[in-house]
């Protein structure tokens, strides 16, 4: 050991001063950054966490506080039923029925309907409407059971359907039923009952989508027993494309955990809701806080700075032969520092600096070839999310269509089942195109048809026709870009008609362009709406597919470039026309707009 040393002393011995002050500026810089930048990240890490713990309690507390006024306001509406309505009713007298629809149109707007139901589960009254299903057996349904069973509370349900009552319409509304039991007076004859309101899921969708809890933070809503009755990202849990950890936050108590799920460490806050035993779930990404927060931008400058002021140093003590090259290499440095990757890196001076150089001149050249592939990337990332999208199928509208051949099997209407059943299978069959993302515009029109065929079928207030010159239909199209515009038409355009709608399909081509029009004469759009429904962030938020408009101008764009896309012209009780402007292309040479398969 003593001759290493020895040897290793020697050979120090024999080395020029510029290569000791390198030595000795390398350790003490790395060694004196090291500890600095230990020190600072466990100080400010401690701080950034308490911080934040802080915040998401604050903004889970919020949350907390206007769903509990939501609850509260429907807890009051049940109250009155119960204590105002029903138990100064005697049934064999009197009705009550007026009061129970008085009490619904003051709260139309956060309750879907008010039921009463004897202990059998017959039911005695209900508003809006009053008709069961056949095939309802409201005893058997779990808030029926909880209200029977469990009698000093008012019950809460998860999410579902509303699928009691008949509604010619077919509008199902989500809700979450709030169940108990009352006593019911006949004749002098009290007997026990449940009394059933179901409120509107959407108020409490209201409450969480707006929470900001930074870039990939959310909060969401779930029972004591860990099932999600409401998250930003519910449908693609459902999908199983998503995971939570809901089951395990189920058992945390009031307050802040820190969690690893997935391979992420999380911040947690929970927060229990009176009444119902819900919980609130804050979700915070402590690895994005970390990244983004303002100290740790300060240790970095600091960091740097403390850098900088050794080399300055150590720069007193290098001859003017090896300081002249490190000041130009020092000039090309601040060009790159300012994003001119392009700029020339001086190279000069002794064997170092000279290697300094070519190093940063080729780190400069691999931030450049980086930044390519990033942007090359995130140009094929944001491609294939849009694929994605035009792969998605409403389920609503799913449900909705087989409902309705259901409905038309039950009244024996067969004719008019089998042409949606058909209508549904080409529907299906032409939106998947064994993967393609460009098809042939007759294959876009037999899609279109389908669909604008099943739902006119389902409404009958609108008549509907499609017009293309026969020279055009092996043209290319992008997928799905039509179905939207038809269903924007139907949701939109015809859901104040009565009778007298009319949507229609016109593909026309002119010079070196093809051009897709969906007219309708519904109310219009108002002029200051037109041109946010392109540029808005979300592309879509009220009945439809979640494709929207905004997603299929950006798909077209994205395929073809920004001189196509959409063009919205409308006018107020005069009806809208959408304009699809594509580049008029035989589908054999699909190929070089990155058509094909996924």
């Amino acid at each position: 050991m003593k001759e290493k040393i020895r040897n290793i002393i020697q050979y120090f011995i024999k080395k020029d001063i510029r290569f000791i002050i390198s030595i000795c500026f390398s350790v003490v810089a790395v060694c004196g950054s090291i500890f600095i930048g230990i020190s600072l990240y466990l100080r400010f890490s401690a701080e950034n966490e308490m911080v934040l713990e802080e915040n998401n309690k604050r903004i889970v507390n919020q949350v907390n506080m206007s769903l509990d006024g939501y609850l509260r306001n429907l807890m009051k509406t049940s109250d009155t039923m119960r204590y105002r309505v029903l138990q100064n009713c005697d049934m064999a007298e009197q009705s009550f029925n007026s009061d129970m629809n008085l009490l619904y149109e003051s709260n139309r707007e956060s309750i879907v309907s008010i039921a009463v139901f004897d202990k059998e589960g017959q039911l005695i009254d209900a508003t809006p409407l009053a008709r069961l299903k056949k095939t309802a057996e409201p005893k058997k349904e779990s808030w029926f059971y909880e209200a029977q069973y469990k009698m000093e509370n008012i019950h809460f349900s998860t999410p579902h359907v509303q699928n009691l009552f008949e509604d010619i319409d077919y509008k199902y509304k989500w809700v979450v039923s709030l169940s108990r039991s009352v006593e019911l007076t006949t004749g002098g004859k009290t007997e026990t009952g449940v009394l059933l309101v179901d409120m509107n899921f959407s108020g409490i969708e209201q409450i969480f989508k707006n929470i900001d809890l930074g870039k990939s933070g959310y909060v969401y809503l779930m029972n004591s027993n860990g099932e999600i009755i409401y998250h930003p990202r519910q449908q693609l849990i459902y999908s199983n494309l998503e995971q939570e950890n809901n089951k395990k936050a189920a058992k945390y108590e009031d307050g802040s955990h820190i969690e690893h799920f997935q391979g992420k460490k999380r911040l947690v806050t929970v927060k229990t809701v009176g009444y119902t035993g819900w919980k609130i779930v804050g979700i915070f990404s402590m690895t994005e806080n970390f990244q983004n927060d303002f100290q740790i931008k300060m240790f970095v400058l600091f960091l740097f700075s403390l850098t900088i002021l050794l080399l300055l140093i150590a720069n007193n003590f290098i001859s003017s032969k090896i300081a002249y090259p490190i000041m130009e290499l020092e000039k090309s440095v601040k060009e790159l520092e300012q994003g001119h990757l392009d700029a020339e890196i001086a190279i000069g001076g002794s064997y170092e600096i000279r290697h300094l150089g070519e190093t940063i001149k080729s780190m400069a050249e691999q931030m450049k070839k980086l930044m390519q592939d990033i942007v090359s990337e995130q140009e094929s990332k944001r491609k294939s999310e849009f694929d994605a999208l035009q792969s998605q199928i409403n389920p609503h509208f799913l449900y909705n269509t087989l409902d309705s051949i259901v409905w038309m099997v039950e009244n024996e209407r067969y004719q008019e089942a089998i042409i949606m059943v058909t209508s549904l299978a080409k529907f299906f069959r032409i939106g998947l195109s064994k993967g393609k993302n460009i098809i042939p515009l007759k294959d876009e029109l037999n899609h279109a048809e389908s669909y604008i065929t099943i739902q006119h079928m389902r409404f009958r207030n609108f008549t509907f026709h499609i017009h293309t010159a026969q020279d055009i239909l092996h043209m290319t199209s992008i997928k799905l870009i039509i179905q939207p515009l038809l269903e924007n038409a139907v949701y939109h355009g015809m859901e104040l008609m009565d009778d007298e709608g009319e949507i229609e399909v016109n593909a026309y081509a002119e010079e070196d362009s093809l051009y897709i029009e969906v007219r309708d004469n519904g109310m219009g759009i108002p002029e200051e709406e037109i041109n946010g429904l392109l540029k808005r962030e979300s592309s879509h938020r009220g009945k439809g597919s979640g494709i929207g408009l905004k997603n299929v101008h950006e798909r077209i764009q994205l395929y073809f470039g920004e001189n196509y896309g959409l063009t919205i012209i409308s006018e107020a009780d005069v009806g809208t026309t959408i304009r699809i402007h594509l580049p008029l292309l035989p589908y054999e040479q699909a190929e070089q707009w990155g058509g094909g398969k996924n």
